[in-house]
């Protein structure tokens, strides 16, 4: 294969998995005309449209989809032998892009991420903060994070957090008006601060435990949320109860801003994991990452 025709299909990988011109000159480095023009020039080339183009969006045609399965997952095994090369440096070095909730990006990746990159200058770290269930491999990240209950059985997962709980709580001024529930039954008669996930479409359910017996509560309210710091906020606030995650609400718990209910329901549940395709070998920089992040007892 000549060098042109490698640009070509490696431009035409880019289009596709970008769905977008303009995103995809941009990570090339070069000017959007001159890749729609090296597009149009592949597909004279092969006799055959690739990419079906509207005002809004790219996506590839049939014959297009075809190429994308067939090209891409060999330029991804070119990537991943060009990164292994940096064995061979003193240090390891690349860009690991890892896809994550905000919750452990604020409160496990962020916090050991500064203790780890002094110590290797020639890494770089992208984290993408998202709530869906991210197809790693389709949307071409290195690695992602999720409770570990979430992990799918194919997955390489590396413990990088302790136990977790969650906790229902609600202020003073909210519990003024109404009586603290003692069943997770109770709360379908309280004004709950609801999440909405992508993934689940619908609204999360509460889900408790409490010896052995499992129960999940769909909660009504007046307010629903994609985000942790507006459902503490309105927790605060007195609007409503929050179900959320027990280390972000033990310094107002102690502060007595917040009163915490129902925990002797909320039992401790397999942390956030670290997890990347067991079918990829992983470059020495996601290596040195695992490494680093992998959580020890004290």
């Amino acid at each position: 294969m000549s060098g042109e025709n490698f640009n070509n299909l490696s431009a035409f990988v880019m289009v596709a998995r970008e769905r977008s011109f303009t995103k995809a000159a941009a990570k090339l480095g070069i000017s959007q005309s001159a890749l729609s023009q090296t597009i149009k020039g592949l597909e004279v080339r092969l006799g055959l449209p690739l990419l079906t183009r509207t005002t809004r969006s790219v996506s590839p045609t049939e014959a297009g989809q075809r190429l994308l399965q067939s090209v891409a997952p060999r330029f991804e095994d070119i990537e991943r032998d060009i990164a292994a090369l940096s064995a061979l440096r003193e240090k390891p070095a690349g860009v690991i892009r890892i896809t994550s909730g905000e919750h452990p990006a604020v409160t496990v990746l962020q916090p050991a991420l500064a203790k780890f990159l002094p110590d290797y200058p020639d890494i770089k770290v992208e984290i993408i903060v998202d709530y869906g269930l991210t197809d790693i491999v389709a949307e071409n990240f290195d690695a992602g994070v999720r409770l570990g209950e979430q992990v799918a059985k194919d997955m390489i997962a590396v413990p990088i957090g302790p136990e977790m709980r969650m906790a229902v709580v609600g202020a003073p001024t909210y519990f003024a008006r109404y009586p603290k529930p003692t069943t997770p039954q109770e709360l379908t008669q309280h004004n709950c601060i609801n999440f909405r996930l992508p993934t689940y479409g619908g609204l999360f359910p509460w889900e408790f435990e409490k010896a052995g017996r499992e129960l999940k509560v769909r909660v009504e309210g007046q307010l629903i949320f994609n985000n942790m710091a507006l459902r503490l906020n309105s927790a605060l606030s007195g609007t409503g109860l929050a179900y959320v995650p027990e280390d972000e609400v033990l310094g107002p718990i102690a502060e007595g801003r917040l009163i915490r209910v129902l925990a002797d329901w909320c039992e401790p549940f397999p942390g956030y994991h670290l997890y990347y395709p067991s079918r990829r070998h992983s470059s020495p920089a996601l290596a040195a990452l695992v490494a680093g992040l992998r959580y020890r007892r004290r």
